[in-house]
């Protein structure tokens, strides 16, 4: 059956109707099950399996690539799904292709490459730069739109170049979410995210995923997962399976958001490196618009200095001065606060929530106002 956005994300990974059943069955709590003779079955140790991961694996690959056979397997936090790929496939010798503007705990990841002795290049997302690293490279890493400069890279190109060269592809895809762009019908080996973003969408779980096509790439991931034991409590599994049927009306207000504020942002002189993918005016605009279906929730823009960015937080009263982003609450961040991207100072990441456009785009007028004054 063919189905929307909105109908899948309400529907996906439900299981088969049972009489005097709950339509989503609570999540499972269980470090053991009932077990005789051989190990085998669907759910003998609680971190290999757990009925409640299932559930909510079913339903993240439904939407990942709806129609299509994938395995996704769900992490304890975006960084253990962002491990799980890059050390479950590089060996010493081998070479990774990473992002340079990629999301901050990268490096964290890169180090740990090299003390494996792997190799790791790295070029910067926007132009498509990692296209002349590719060279005997294992694998390659994407990261589109690229967090938290939002710059965006063409991924089928890359995938196509890749492949030709024998490199396996990840995305990252975290910003975008599987309703804003799907990599596996991009090309892509892997799709991964951290959930704790704008999958879940409220701020209050930590979580992560990888989907595969390939069932060995998958089983690979997975044997990750059970070595290192980066698995998810059941309820914050189930948590987030509930969270998904309001991905939909999620994601689209806070796209038609955020659109709204980078062209009010982009009528203003105390504003500039404004970076929206879905604002037509944006370097990334012409390749977005041909593998993206909605922008994501963040805008970035750069302030004078700290100190006018300072104000300009503290000023906010819809908005939280918090880190992440795609919550339904709005957020920002002085994103240079944290070191290790290359920012300016009064460089800002705002993450558009769920309330009404026109207040919060009033709110944060009001805030640049007297940030400026």
């Amino acid at each position: 059956m063919s189905m929307d956005d909105g109908t899948r994300a309400v529907r996906a990974g439900l299981p088969e109707p049972e009489q005097y059943e709950p339509t989503l069955p609570g999540p499972v709590f269980a470090a053991h099950f009932h077990l005789s003779g051989e190990p085998v079955g669907p759910y003998t140790y609680g971190r290999e399996t757990n009925p409640t991961w299932t559930h909510l694996e079913r339903a993240i690959g439904d939407l990942e690539a709806p129609g299509e056979r994938v395995e996704t397997t769900v992490f304890a936090s975006g960084m253990a799904a962002v491990s799980a790929v890059l050390l479950s496939q590089a060996r010493t010798g081998d070479v990774v292709v990473l992002p340079d503007d990629g999301y901050q705990a990268l490096p964290l990841v890169r180090q740990q490459l090299e003390a494996y002795g792997v190799e790791v290049r790295t070029a910067p997302t926007g132009g498509d730069a990692q296209l002349e690293l590719l060279e005997g490279a294992k694998l390659l890493w994407l990261e589109t739109p690229s967090n938290p400069g939002l710059d965006v890279c063409d991924v089928r190109r890359l995938v196509e170049a890749a492949h030709a060269a024998d490199v396996l592809v990840a995305v990252d895809n975290t910003l975008a979410t599987p309703l804003g762009q799907r990599p596996m019908e991009l090309g892509a080996d892997f799709s991964v995210a951290s959930d704790t973003k704008g999958m879940t969408g409220h701020g209050d779980i930590l979580l992560g995923h990888v989907t595969c096509r390939d069932p060995q790439l998958a089983a690979e991931v997975r044997r990750w997962r059970k070595v290192v034991g980066a698995i998810p409590g059941p309820m914050e599994a189930w948590l987030a399976h509930r969270s998904l049927a309001t991905l939909q009306l999620r994601i689209d207000r806070q796209c038609a958001t955020a659109l709204t504020l980078a062209e009010a942002l982009s009528a203003r002189a105390d504003v500039t490196g404004l970076r929206y993918p879905g604002l037509p005016g944006d370097p990334s605009y012409p390749t977005a618009v041909r593998q993206m279906r909605r922008f994501g929730s963040v805008v970035s823009f750069e302030l004078a200095d700290e100190r006018t960015a300072e104000r300009f937080l503290a000023a906010l009263r819809l908005v939280d001065d918090a880190t992440s982003f795609g919550g339904v609450r709005s957020t920002a961040e002085r994103r240079a606060r944290w070191g290790g991207d290359a920012v300016a100072a009064g460089f800002v990441r705002f993450s558009v929530g769920a309330e009404d456009p026109a207040d919060l785009i009033a709110d944060v007028q009001s805030a640049l106002d007297a940030a400026s004054h």
